[in-house]
């Protein structure tokens, strides 16, 4: 007995006189774009899989079913995290974005032996007075290190090798310290040492101007 009687003309049935659905998902092959899914997935009217959250993972790979529309997601359909150098720190909570493949890294992201180099971070000449345009640089800098509050950390400073060493020392410690000040006042409650190392910890040449430019600067070392 023919179960479907209004069947269309030309159209392929099977015993019952309905048309064939062979992955029995209960959309008819000829409307089915997902022909072979599984026994017991759920899917849409194309006979494909559903996509709750219209993220493009289907539900039954979808760790986060609910995914708000628009937010770009991963494999998993999760929001997808900016992790640029892929040491799994997000970019929003690394201090150190370029961190070498391979390389294990603590909780802000950097490897034990790297510190962060706050390029940009300038200096009135010949004193440890900020320049207005350090000021975005650090900024950016608190709002990471609020994020760990936990953390020890020596704030650094460095000079280049022109001049008397004394006086590179004390002027290294004093941009430390304005360093330390500018981070504690942005609301850093991490434990913050300022230490003032002249000219001894150069990481370029001091015969070149380039060079000396490289070796003015302050770095951020996590102790703990």
């Amino acid at each position: 007995a023919d179960q479907c009687a209004t069947t269309a003309e030309g159209i392929k049935v099977d015993a019952t006189g309905c048309e064939p659905d062979a992955d029995k998902d209960g959309v008819v092959d000829s409307a089915d774009k997902c022909a072979a899914t599984a026994e017991g997935i759920k899917v849409d009217a194309t006979g494909c899989e559903l996509d709750t959250d219209k993220d493009g993972v289907v539900d039954s790979a979808d760790k986060c079913a609910t995914t708000a529309e628009g937010i770009k997601v991963d494999a998993t359909g999760c929001e997808a995290i900016a992790d640029a150098d892929k040491d799994g720190v997000a970019d929003g909570s690394d201090l150190c974005a370029n961190t070498v493949a391979g390389n294990t890294v603590n909780q802000v992201g950097c490897a034990r032996t790297e510190n962060v180099n706050l390029q940009g971070v300038n200096f009135e000449k010949g004193s440890g007075q900020l320049t207005a345009e350090s000021a975005p640089i650090l900024d950016a800098a608190a709002e990471t290190l609020k994020k760990y509050p936990e953390l020890k950390i020596e704030v650094s400073g460095h000079t280049d090798s022109s001049g008397d060493n004394t006086l590179n020392k004390n002027l290294s410690q004093a941009r430390a310290e304005s360093v330390k000040a500018y981070l504690t006042e942005k609301g850093v409650t991490a434990t913050l040492t300022a230490v003032g190392y002249g000219e001894d910890q150069p990481i370029a040449t001091n015969n070149t101007a380039e060079g000396r430019a490289q070796n003015r600067r302050v770095e951020l070392q996590i102790l703990d």
